[in-house]
């Protein structure tokens, strides 16, 4: 693939997953927002483990969900951004170095838990005062990233190395942590 195409082909990928992440939390608002959420959309934060591009995808899409957010917007785009990119970035870190897929990916998602988990209850300490409530809220949204990333991201994970197994799609070295291609065909 000529390198102009290769990176259209990177940007438009961290585009379409902005999007996904932006659509999927907006369309399920009632339990992507608040005190207590399962955010669909933080399955996705298992890709930095296959495409780099994800990284910015990931932290754009989360920037544009938040504008959304009925909570204090300022913080919530600010810290859940910046608890996503901080997350992206070491799951991407992870997945460069280790191969072994179980190890690969409890690893990759543990980040994505911590981060947010600390991160994001400072939304709510703007709502309220009262320090306990930080501690109820670090452990509900840890709480709902491990259950989203156990039930959608895990599987999205294998999904991807089966597609790419029998379709050939991205040419996902998991040696390399590189795609290398658009599709078999994208040469000729």
């Amino acid at each position: 693939m000529s390198k102009r195409r290769n990176v259209i082909f990177r940007m438009c990928l961290s585009a379409l997953i902005a999007a996904l992440y932006a659509v999927i939390t907006i369309f399920t608002a009632p339990i992507a927002y608040g005190p207590i959420q399962f955010r669909i959309a933080e399955a996705l934060n298992i890709l930095p483990l296959f495409f780099p591009e994800s990284i910015l995808g990931l932290s754009i899409g989360c920037l544009i969900a938040n504008f959304f957010s009925p909570g204090n917007v300022l913080l919530d785009t600010t810290l859940g951004t910046l608890a996503t990119l901080i997350s992206a970035i070491s799951c991407y870190i992870i997945g460069k170095l280790i191969k072994k897929d179980i190890l690969r990916i409890i690893l990759g998602i543990i980040p994505a838990i911590i981060f947010n988990a600390i991160l994001v209850p400072f939304t709510f300490l703007a709502v309220s005062e009262l320090e306990e409530f930080y501690f109820m809220q670090v452990f509900s949204v840890g709480a709902g990233q491990f259950g989203v990333l156990v039930l959608l991201g895990i599987p999205l994970y294998f999904a991807i190395v089966s597609l790419d197994k029998k379709y050939h799609f991205f040419q996902i070295s998991l040696k390399s942590n590189k795609v290398s291609n658009v599709s078999p065909k994208a040469d000729e």
